[in-house]
């Protein structure tokens, strides 16, 4: 069994390794905050009442991602929260997420606001989909 490599004096391909795995810090002692992932989608009447566009409630129809992390005594200017296409990244002084998300998001294209009140951080992130059948506007 041989793999074909661009560089002989690799030990692995790009390809073997996980996305994301860079972020990942096994040794890093702090705990993992509580989180919740909800699925967002932009409805219409066509939609509720007509059932036009083909939409149901399935994930496979949601424009978005919404995550809410539960921070307790954290403030804002302590959270440090890094996006890419299917990675979150979240570190404050106590706490640390690394969250693998279910789908490629628009990295460049998030809202994320901080409820104090709640202690919560809640970030939007628009979902990258490719045009299907379901998915076509």
């Amino acid at each position: 069994f041989r793999v074909k490599s661009e560089n002989r004096e690799a030990i692995w391909n790009t390809e073997e390794v996980p996305e994301g795995s860079e972020f990942d810090d096994a040794w890093d002692p702090r705990e993992q905050p509580e989180y919740e992932i909800l699925f967002k989608q932009q409805v219409g009447t066509e939609d509720v009442f007509f059932g036009m566009t083909g939409k149901d409630p399935s994930t496979a129809c949601c424009e978005d991602i919404v995550i809410k992390i539960k921070l307790p005594e954290t403030k804002y200017s302590d959270i440090t929260l890094d996006i890419q296409d299917k990675v979150l990244d979240l570190r404050t002084p106590k706490k640390k997420l690394l969250l693998h998300l279910p789908y490629p998001v628009n990295s460049k294209d998030g809202r994320a606001r901080f409820l104090s009140e709640e202690e919560i951080l809640e970030v939007t992130l628009r979902v990258l989909r490719k045009f299907d059948f379901i998915n076509f506007a």
